[in-house]
């Protein structure tokens, strides 16, 4: 993996559409081989624990970019891939093709926010199944609002999706009018 120092310093540009094709051109190059590499845990945790598989997969797939950011004085808040709370999904009403968006603002060491880094994971709820490979999209826009509203404006599902947050508040209402 080539240092994202060298990466910025060899663009010239050390935007937020630098950061991201950086980090895009990872994924590329290691988002498969680490499911083949891994499959047996990955299979064994979605069905012990269910998406939280995704988690690891992720936490798994980002770790050498947050070395990298953090070596280039940069870090992502919250954490790749995201605030899962305020993160939006949608897909197939079989549950088999779904989408969940989340998104990390990229700071300097000094506090500058230089933009906002989207991940977007395509997964299966139905077995762990990865059937693309994750997305990345790069916003100037770092305040909650402005980056909601840019991603509403890019994409129809996104706007008409609800956060996690109030998803799951919902969910648990409906089951408390059940009982």
């Amino acid at each position: 993996m080539e240092l994202l120092k060298e990466f910025l310093s060899e663009n010239k540009n050390s935007d937020i559409f630098a950061i991201a094709q950086y980090i895009d051109t990872h994924i590329a190059a290691n988002w498969q081989t680490l499911i083949q590499k891994n499959i047996d845990k990955l299979v064994d945790v979605f069905n012990r624990a269910g998406d939280m598989a995704y988690g690891m997969y992720l936490g798994w797939l980002f770790l050498p970019v947050h070395k990298q950011l953090k070596e280039a004085g940069l870090r992502p808040k919250p954490r790749f891939r995201g605030d899962f709370n305020i993160s939006r999904e949608w897909g197939t009403k079989e549950e088999t093709d779904q989408q969940r968006w989340m998104w990390s603002t990229i700071e300097s060491t000094e506090g500058e926010s230089l933009g906002t880094i989207v991940t977007i994971t395509f997964h299966d709820h139905t077995q762990f199944r990865v059937p693309q490979k994750p997305q990345i999209i790069a916003l100037t826009q770092t305040s909650k609002e402005a980056v909601v509203e840019a991603l509403s404006h890019r994409c129809a599902d996104f706007k008409n999706a609800l956060e996690f947050k109030i998803e799951y508040e919902e969910y648990l209402r409906s089951l408390e009018s059940q009982g």
